[in-house]
């Protein structure tokens, strides 16, 4: 076999093969590259959805608003707890005043069986089982009368649903106001002193904190926050020009003001009167009840010794379960709390009325237009209707007569 001469080209399977292939070297050059603009994250996705124009964002506005409506959010939390609260209680008190009634009209009417049981044939043991038992069930009453007639529950649960509704009305508010958007920190603000105000006017605990069921003067409930002194300058005359402005006009600022003078000459007046005499009312009623259970305790106790301790007994029994029937059945303590709360209402709205009047910036008032319509929904009145009731309302100042319609329609 031939011998075959190795080859600088061909190499065992065992070496490896390498070669080196000169480069000439390149002189540098240097190169800028443009820097991209950073993009802000709405810019970036306006891109990338296929937006080529975006709007900017003021951020600090942004967040103004954003953390306005998150406190907006845990407010609107906190009164819808309010409300089921108040519901709840409410419930439960007029609950208090139905199971209190009937078990003191059954104590005391029984107390009188037995007094008369006593005096018809009764000596003897039996005779004075009877009288104890006549006595202490006179007392328990008169005990049981004595705490009912000072909580009122009648009046403590129309003080509940009352503060339900105003609660309600309140969480409507705030749910117009994230509706509408852009919600400020004067709303957080305003919606905060609005529910401190509701707590303070319904307050939940009895002890400490409950409202004087016997004041010695009626006056209207308050339930919102107290008039603060505002750099306002009352409206001067002349300002309005022959258009309208915001919907406002000086024959509007005038129908106003009629409006309240027919408020406070009738309305406002009429409750006070109402209130004061179911005030009176309940107060003699209340000691009334006591008074007669007391008087047929002591009674029961000479049952025996002479028909009139028996009749006393009897009588001042009956009476005094009639008192409390009418008392707290025709739940008195309610009236006079729905009169409080209905002359509220109409001082309410005689503050917001002429806190708007006294408002000279006409743009940084309600508008007009809607500033009327509500105030005659509240009225249970139409817009004719309202400008007649403002007409008579001149009439009567003009003459010094006294005008015979009330504002509301409703109640």
């Amino acid at each position: 076999m031939a011998s075959l001469q190795a080859s600088p080209f061909i190499l065992s399977s065992s070496n490896k093969i390498s070669a080196a292939i000169p480069v000439p070297k390149l002189p540098r050059v240097p190169l800028s590259v443009p820097k991209m603009p950073k993009k802000s994250v709405v810019e970036e996705l306006n891109i990338r959805a296929g937006f080529t124009k975006t709007v900017p964002i003021d951020v600090e506005s942004y967040n103004s608003t954003s953390i306005a409506s998150t406190q907006l959010y845990a407010l609107l939390e906190s009164v819808a707890d309010r409300v089921e609260m108040h519901n709840n209680i409410g419930k439960q008190r007029d609950n208090w005043n139905t199971l209190l009634l009937n078990s003191i009209n059954m104590i005391t009417l029984t107390a009188a069986t037995l007094t008369g049981v006593g005096a018809i044939g009764g000596a003897g043991m039996p005779l004075l089982a009877l009288k104890l038992s006549s006595a202490l069930l006179y007392s328990a009453a008169t005990g049981l009368l004595l705490i009912m007639n000072k909580i009122q529950p009648s009046q403590l649960a129309e003080e509940q649903r009352n503060a339900t509704r105003l609660f309600k009305q309140l969480q409507s508010q705030i749910q117009t106001i994230l509706t509408l958007g852009n919600p400020t920190q004067e709303d957080v603000k305003i919606v905060m002193e609005k529910t401190l105000a509701l707590d303070k006017a319904f307050p939940l605990p009895l002890l400490g904190a409950m409202l004087e069921k016997f004041p010695s003067k009626f006056e209207p409930a308050v339930w919102w926050p107290s008039k603060q002194s505002q750099d306002k300058t009352k409206a001067q005359e002349g300002k309005f020009h022959k258009m309208a402005k915001n919907g406002w006009s000086e024959e509007l600022e005038v129908e106003m003001r009629d409006i309240i003078e027919v408020v406070k000459r009738k309305d406002i007046k009429d409750y006070a009167r109402l209130g004061n005499l179911m005030l009176k009312i309940n107060k003699i009623l209340a000691i009334s009840g006591p008074l007669l259970t007391a008087i047929a305790a002591i009674g029961s106790t000479f049952v025996g010794n002479g028909s009139w301790a028996a009749i006393i007994a009897v009588a001042a029994g009956a009476l005094g379960s009639a008192v409390n029937a009418f008392e707290h059945g025709g739940q008195v303590g309610m009236v006079f709390e729905m009169y409080r709360n209905n002359a509220g209402f109409f001082r309410l709205l005689e503050e917001s009325i002429e806190g708007t009047l006294e408002e000279s910036d006409l743009e940084k008032r309600e508008n007009g237009e809607l500033f009327e319509m509500k105030v005659a929904l509240k009225f249970g009145r139409s817009l004719s209707q309202l400008k007649e009731l403002a007409r008579k309302s001149a009439y009567s100042l003009r003459e010094g007569t006294s005008i015979d319609e009330f504002a509301s329609k409703l109640f």
